[in-house]
């Protein structure tokens, strides 16, 4: 029998158990229970307390009713505007200064980003034989899945790995945050390797080179790129850093951090969240989804491509899920400020890459979606496009491979997941507990020999 089968018994067992799944939308209602943690606004409950980062997506208005603006996200009180408009401003890169803000509560001086940005560079090594024994040797097909295995094989290389002292977890995030490129790139060659039966190619980082500069540098066959590719990737991964802590990740973050359990355990159990395509894995489905639409219509005639986002509300076009990707987010709706960012960075690299077609058809969908949504799902909480909207696009102009979208969030994401892990240590004193109220009525147990 195969390891992967699904046999006869299996699927038997298994339409056993959805017919004994009797919890209805109803018993939601009737227990007054927040399902998936959100108001019936859509609103996330209030599940603990930061400084980190904040969403504002609404104001109050002159009545007092709390009303739709334009998104806004902080880091530590800072506009995220205000960021990346300093480091467009300066033509330098910027993730390194975002990772020392979340960490430590203030800008970095001059001196400090300096001596901050030189560490991270110094400690972006992985142990000896680490990338043969550990990536190399059991490769796979899925780079989240490698990512979160190469952190936790990391554990058994540290000599002090279960002290959560602050100092010692900040050495160990600090060391996630430099390899986090290399983890995820080698992973990929391994793949492209094994799997496609390509050459493989393990270049490694320069200490002297960004975050975003090492990626390119080890991800290209021929290492090269332009500043300005990098200076994109770069604005990419600050404005994925951190998102408001109550995004799924970071709040799987912090319940595994409140068991006092280990750094390499919280950060694998947040890669194994952001994997998913409900949340990190979301720009993978918008690129797939323009990839099947180019297949099926004539991307060229906007009628075609209306008729077919009116496809994907019906569930008669690509995944049959009934959604358009890319499009809505959980607490933004007049516009997501992450997503607005990255729309001006895709203008400006389809125009140098030659790429102006993609991008007015994805500023078509854009402007065309929310309508569509708002009519067929009779929604008025305004839609919009999201980061991942544009994210993929950006990530495929600069020719990275899909398989590395999501990992390439994780890079970004850990300096946020850091942030909260030291935040929770220094904050809680008790595991975090939520409750389940049970709708299962008692029966009786009946002996083996009587059923």
């Amino acid at each position: 029998m195969s390891y992967s089968d699904i046999t006869p018994y299996v699927r038997e067992l298994s339409a056993l158990s959805d017919s004994r799944n009797n919890i209805t939308p109803d018993l939601y209602s009737r227990y007054q229970v927040n399902k998936g943690l959100r108001d019936l606004n859509g609103k996330g409950v209030v599940t603990g307390l930061t400084e980190i980062s904040t969403i504002i997506a609404k104001e109050t208005d002159e009545t007092g009713v709390e009303v739709p603006c334009d998104g806004r996200l902080y880091y530590r009180g800072i506009n995220i505007r205000d960021m990346v408009n300093g480091f467009i401003e300066d033509k330098r890169y910027g993730f390194e200064e975002t990772a020392y803000l979340l960490l430590f509560s203030k800008l970095p001086t001059p001196a400090e980003l300096e001596e901050f940005t030189r560490y991270l560079g110094e400690i972006r090594t992985l142990p000896d034989s680490f990338t043969r024994d550990m990536i190399l040797k059991a490769p796979g097909k899925d780079m989240m899945n490698m990512l979160s295995r190469s952190v936790l094989a990391l554990y058994t290389y540290d000599e002090n790995p279960d002290d959560i002292s602050s100092a010692n977890v900040l050495r160990q995030c600090l060391h996630l945050i430099s390899v986090f490129p290399m983890l995820a790139v080698y992973g990929y060659r391994g793949y492209r390797h094994y799997y496609l039966g390509k050459s493989l190619l393990i270049r490694n980082p320069k200490p002297n080179l960004s975050t975003a500069e090492n990626i390119l540098h080890m991800v290209r066959k021929d290492g090269k790129f332009t500043s300005a590719e990098a200076r994109i990737l770069d604005l990419a991964l600050c404005i994925h850093a951190e998102h408001g802590g109550g995004n799924n990740s970071t709040f799987t973050t912090h319940v595994v951090t409140s068991s006092g359990t280990d750094t390499y355990s919280a950060i694998s159990a947040a890669l194994g969240s952001l994997k998913g395509p409900r949340h990190g894995g979301a720009n993978i489905k918008v690129v797939q989804m323009f990839d099947d639409m180019k297949k099926n219509v004539n991307v060229k005639d906007f009628g075609e491509v209306k008729d077919y986002l009116a496809a994907l509300l019906r569930k008669d076009a690509f995944d049959h899920a009934g959604l358009i990707y890319g499009m809505g987010h959980a607490i933004y709706s007049v516009s997501d400020p992450r997503a607005d960012i990255l729309k001006k960075c895709a203008k400006d690299l389809a125009i140098e890459k030659g790429f102006e077609e993609q991008y007015a058809l994805y500023e078509y969908v854009a402007e065309t979606a929310p309508l569509l949504i708002a009519e067929e799902r009779k929604m008025y909480k305004g839609v919009s496009a999201n980061v991942d909207f544009y994210s993929g696009l950006i990530y495929r102009m600069l020719g990275l491979p899909v398989e590395l979208f999501t990992p390439i969030f994780a890079i970004a994401r850990i300096s946020g997941w850091s942030a909260h892990r030291i935040e929770e240590i220094q904050n809680a004193g008790k595991i975090i507990r939520p409750a389940y109220i049970s709708v299962k009525d008692e029966v009786p147990y009946v002996p083996l020999n009587k059923r």
